[in-house]
């Protein structure tokens, strides 16, 4: 099924933010995803609450009148560990990979942008290796927020679990508004018209 036929009410979709739990964690780079979900949360006018499989916090809502279920997801396991809370949560909501969006960090672009695609590799982020792994594919949707590449010769694992600089603060909300959007277009609109209008 494409995602161009999935937006009848009685459909699931599964969002998952991919960060690492903990306040120690929450303004990384690596952690947009928890952002972005924060946002459809408010947007969904409710707060995250424990699943009962005890592995990841969770919101059930729509985010359009008489649009399908969403579940927003934050896995409670570390980046390297998420893909089994998420692969429970796929089982417990009967919701198919093609109906499973992933928000994450993304090197290969430029801060403030976003890229849409469904399915690829992970390239090295192991957040995405770890859902790989415990779904038994990659055909999910991904909404990758740029972070750009380190300046100078800061180690990639430094650059990820590092705070937002000051300047890039002042832009976060935007380009988390943004992907909040990417995530709503997807599940409304599809894929091709949600590329159309946020890969540009």
């Amino acid at each position: 099924m494409t995602t161009e036929q999935a937006t009848t009410a009685s459909e699931v979709w599964l969002v998952v933010g991919l960060g690492n739990p903990g306040p120690a964690y929450a303004g990384h780079r690596h952690n947009i995803g928890y952002l972005v979900t924060d946002e459809l949360a408010s947007r969904m006018g409710s707060p995250f609450r424990s699943h009962k499989s005890g592995r990841a916090d969770v919101v059930e809502g729509r985010l359009s009148l008489g649009g399908p279920r969403v579940v927003l997801a934050r896995p409670r396991g570390y980046m390297n560990e998420l893909g089994g809370p998420v692969k429970a949560l796929a089982t417990f909501y009967k919701v198919d990979p093609a109906h499973i969006i992933a928000i994450h960090d993304e090197l290969d672009i430029a801060f403030g942008t976003l890229r849409i695609k469904l399915g690829g590799g992970d390239n090295g982020h192991n957040g995405l290796k770890s859902m790989r792994s415990s779904l038994g594919t990659g055909d999910f949707h991904r909404v990758r927020a740029g972070i750009g590449r380190p300046p100078g010769r800061q180690d990639v694992a430094d650059f990820v679990l590092s705070n937002y600089s000051t300047v890039e603060r002042k832009e976060l909300p935007f380009q988390v508004a943004d992907a909040a959007d990417a995530v709503d277009s997807l599940i409304t609109d599809g894929l091709e018209k949600t590329q159309q209008r946020f890969n540009s």
